[in-house]
């Protein structure tokens, strides 16, 4: 468990003085480290699929099918990998996740270079990537809490958050696209380097990291508590039991679910919006696009200074506005200039909401639990966004912006309804762990 915490001074307005801070440690800087290896490979892998893709065959319908086949193990393997996590050492976890993933990488250079791979046998690395990816996100997610205090994890996960957007955005887009040109085996073997890196580091993090301890210690306080090692069907329906009895994770649970599908909807055409209404060069797309993820790393580096200063509630239920609010005038008002400055504001938005909603979670969530609760949390959240894609793109049908502002509205629906229950919510440090449900 993290270590006991003095009083927090005053963190709201008219006390705009932050106490003094303390590094995050060394065991965060580990887990970080291995997190931007691991991002990076990942970052590599979602560029090369595609691009390998349209070598392998010319068929639009199966290169599409790259990105549903990534997703498609979220729906299945997000719970088993959380109950594997709340029963295994989560060190071992990431290092296995990303030993595997290393391991087909090599595999992959290997029938490329073969002149064996086929769409195919891409389909079979892509998904078995995917499901792996499911026990590591869980695993990075629940051992962050594990070794940094409560009052520290949004500036932890803010920085993770960061991490993730530049690798991915700023180092493997155009380190990939430029090295898939002069030879494909280059940048996929940068991929299987940075996974074992990333596996190694996690090996070395320090016992606090593997999570079965805090069974142990959740038993000490909690001794009412069923034992941990229930029937494996129980252990796949705690996750959802936990959230449904939790007053605070429930209606949470069931806003982001919301606005994921509504978000989902409004950028499911993004790219032909950009293109054919903004009329954007396709060769500046990518850049066009890092306006996003400009938007993104700024959110992530305000939000912690914004949760001291306002209380994340009050941050959140902004955040949760502003961001619909954004893509809304874009729609009405396509023009690159308004579209630049809306797609920075609306992902800057969602990285602060992302930000503080798993700080929510993982303050409220008993260690022995966390990986179950956020398997459960994603294999909804993430399984309506296939559906939002689809109505996106039914709307687009109309006009290119009626997603934005049909979608967008609909967001923004969601948001005022949902303000004042998330102006309410606490900060992280402040929310007490909620028991097991009884049996």
């Amino acid at each position: 468990m993290p270590p006991a915490e003095p009083p927090r001074p005053p963190a709201r307005p008219g006390h705009p003085e932050e106490p003094a801070r303390r590094g995050l440690g060394r065991s965060f800087a580990n887990v970080f480290t291995a997190n931007i290896s691991s991002s990076l490979a990942d970052g590599i892998a979602r560029v090369a699929a595609p691009l390998l893709a349209a070598r392998l065959t010319d068929d639009p319908l199966l290169v599409a099918g790259i990105a549903a086949v990534a997703m498609l193990p979220w729906l299945f393997f997000a719970i088993p990998s959380g109950v594997l996590l709340d029963r295994i050492d989560r060190r071992h976890a990431m290092t296995i996740a990303n030993g595997t993933r290393t391991l087909l990488a090599v595999a992959l250079i290997t029938l490329f270079a073969t002149g064996t791979l086929t769409i195919w046998w891409l389909y079979v690395v892509i998904f078995a990537y995917g499901a792996l990816e499911t026990l590591y996100d869980g695993a990075i997610r629940a051992v962050v809490p594990a070794i940094v205090r409560r009052a520290d994890l949004p500036r932890a996960n803010s920085r993770i958050e960061a991490g993730e957007l530049v690798v991915q955005n700023f180092l493997a887009v155009p380190l990939t696209s430029a090295l898939f040109a002069v030879a494909v085996v280059i940048p996929l073997g940068i991929g299987a380097l940075s996974y074992a890196v990333a596996g190694v580091l996690a090996f070395f993090l320090p016992a606090a990291a593997a999570g079965a301890h805090r069974a142990h210690q959740a038993h000490q306080a909690h001794p009412a508590l069923p034992p941990v090692r229930t029937t494996l069907r129980r252990q796949l329906t705690d996750g959802y039991r936990f959230i449904m009895s939790h007053p605070m994770l429930r209606p949470l649970w069931f806003l982001s679910i919301l606005i994921a599908l509504f978000f989902s909807a409004a950028i499911a055409t993004d790219v032909l919006f950009v293109l054919e209404r903004l009329e954007v060069p396709e060769k500046w797309f990518g850049v066009f696009m890092l306006s996003g993820a400009v938007g993104g790393i700024l959110g992530a580096a305000v939000v912690s200074p914004l949760k001291h200063r306002f209380g994340a509630g009050p941050v959140m239920a902004a955040a949760n506005f502003v961001g619909p609010v954004a893509l809304v005038v874009m729609g009405f008002f396509p023009t690159i200039p308004v579209a630049v400055v809306c797609f920075a504001v609306s992902f800057g938005s969602t990285s602060v909401w992302n930000v503080l909603v798993m700080s929510l979670r993982q303050a409220a969530i008993p260690g022995h639990l966390l990986g179950r609760v956020h398997g459960t949390w994603r294999t909804l959240l993430w399984g309506t966004m296939p559906l939002g894609s689809l109505l996106g793109g039914l709307l687009a049908r109309i006009d290119l912006t009626t997603p934005l502002i049909v979608a967008g509205g609909l967001t923004v629906v969601v948001s005022l309804v949902g303000y004042r229950f998330l102006h309410g919510l606490p900060d992280p440090e402040d929310v007490a762990e909620h028991a097991l449900p009884s049996p």
